[in-house]
């Protein structure tokens, strides 16, 4: 089993609690690293431009991820130690920090034997608050180098790991590669069989080549030209919630995140839903896009599904095993006829999400920067947009062992305009996780807009159960 929540819905038994961060000595070196000329990601220079404008929210503006494990045995803190630094050195994403300066965001690289995580021992924690306060304070935010933490919470004969990083850092595909390497790296210095880990790809390379990349892009580029088209035709904006989140008119005020994760269908239902797809050509991807389609259908009467969905930019095997924010968002569009069935919208679904595979290496943020002003698009630079993310877990090496280790995926109380969907597709099942504002209204549509979405998946696999 794997939870996914925001942190308030962790609750860690007791115990001792250790913590390792930088020591003293790298904050020192870290300090002076001199900037360096890669930019950060697309993805990243938004969302820490994002963060600087808010550092006034009064709360972490800015995304925390907390990856946590239930361990079956007792720590050994030397091994521990050994296998954090170790882990951090394979990675070149946590020898980057940023700085905003002169109206651009630069990065400062660290060199690699600048950078030394120690232990800190806090004594027995009796409160589970007190743990996920210890968590959040001791990460710092996004433009503080040392913004990642790793803990162990000891209970005697078996212990609570987690990792805490800013989602500067990190992605979901990230996130499962941190645990199962921590796992492996612990395991070697313990004298235990461990997997041999192959050299991973360089994140601080994957910007420069999307920089590049993306530097050739001009206003006729095809994959320019499509994302225009789709803006043009949702009347010169991004996709938004077919239901009222009641954030209109709040002024200035931030409003905080709410979650919920309800299960969507147990792996015998999946395995249908997965045949009622498949036997009109499509992927389980495409049942989820037609999905939606139909709740949206349903909620609000649209005759066409225009959404995001995240994509990993991995493109070679060396950052498949790499750990950084590598990601971008693709648009999903496609008509919804009155009549239309689940069989009809999951081709059209299907081709729709094998289209915006092709926009990969065009960023949306790329895009509205090449967009003239004079072009009447209504995109602020602090824009928000629905999404719906799709993963099978279940082709992730190591997933015999989820529930062994009673995971747990948790994010901070970030600030909330949209509603983000995560569809997990894990051995034991599929659930469907949402984060959206925290307001009554969204609360009520947020429901609503679930419960249709089941009963979209229920009938599409009760289906093939006649």
């Amino acid at each position: 089993m794997v939870d996914f929540g925001l942190i308030e819905e962790w609750s860690p038994a007791p115990g001792h609690l250790v913590s390792w961060s930088a020591s003293v000595e790298s904050r020192a070196r870290a300090a002076l690293a001199p900037a360096h000329p890669t930019p950060p990601s697309h993805q990243q220079e938004v969302y820490l431009a994002s963060a600087h404008r808010h550092a006034d929210a009064g709360f972490r503006y800015s995304g925390l991820c907390v990856v946590t494990a239930e361990v079956p045995a007792a720590l050994d803190r030397d091994a521990m130690t050994r296998a954090v630094n170790a882990f951090l050195s394979r990675h070149d994403t946590f020898r980057s920090w940023f700085a905003p300066e002169s109206g651009r965001i630069v990065r400062h690289v660290i060199e690699p034997g600048d950078m030394e995580f120690v232990p800190v021992d806090h004594g027995r924690v009796e409160d589970a608050e007190a743990i996920r306060q210890h968590v959040q304070d001791d990460t710092p935010g996004p433009f503080q180098w040392d913004c990642f933490t790793f803990g162990v919470i000891e209970h005697g004969e078996s212990c609570t790991v987690y990792l805490a990083v800013d989602h500067l850092h990190t992605d979901g595909v990230a996130q499962y590669i941190s645990c199962y390497e921590l796992a492996n790296l612990y395991a070697r210095e313990i004298g235990e069989e461990a997997v041999a880990l192959p050299t991973p790809a360089s994140h601080l390379d994957y910007c420069a080549r999307e920089r590049a990349e993306t530097a050739e892009l001009t206003l006729g580029s095809p994959g320019v030209r499509r994302w225009i088209e789709l803006l043009r035709g949702n009347d010169g904006s991004l996709p938004t919630f077919p239901l009222d989140l009641g954030t209109r008119g709040g002024g200035d005020a931030y409003i905080r995140s709410a979650h919920v994760t309800v299960p969507l269908l147990d792996e015998a239902a999946a395995l249908r839903f997965e045949k009622a797809c498949a036997e009109v050509g499509a992927a389980f991807t495409g049942g989820v896009f037609a999905a939606a389609a139909m709740a949206e259908r349903e909620l609000a009467g649209r005759d066409y599904y225009f959404n995001m969905t995240p994509i990993s930019t991995r493109g070679s095997v060396a950052e498949l095993i790499s750990v950084g924010w590598y990601a971008t968002l693709v648009p999903v569009a496609f008509p919804v006829g009155a009549t239309a069935n689940f069989e009809r919208l999951v081709r059209s679904a299907q081709r729709a999400y094998d289209n915006a595979l092709k926009l990969t290496a065009v960023s949306p943020h790329r895009v509205l920067q090449l967009i003239p002003q004079d072009m009447g698009f209504d995109v602020s630079p602090d824009w928000a947009a629905p999404m719906i993310s799709y993963v099978d877990a279940r082709d992730f090496a190591g997933h015999q062992f989820f529930d062994l280790v009673n995971g747990g995926v948790y994010a901070n109380r970030a600030a909330s305009e949209e509603v983000l969907l995560w569809i997990n597709r894990l051995p034991s099942g599929t659930s469907l996780s949402a984060i959206y504002p925290d307001t009554p209204a969204a609360h009520e549509s947020v429901q609503r807009y679930i419960a249709a979405v089941r009963r979209a998946f229920a009938a599409a696999s009760e289906s093939m159960a006649r």
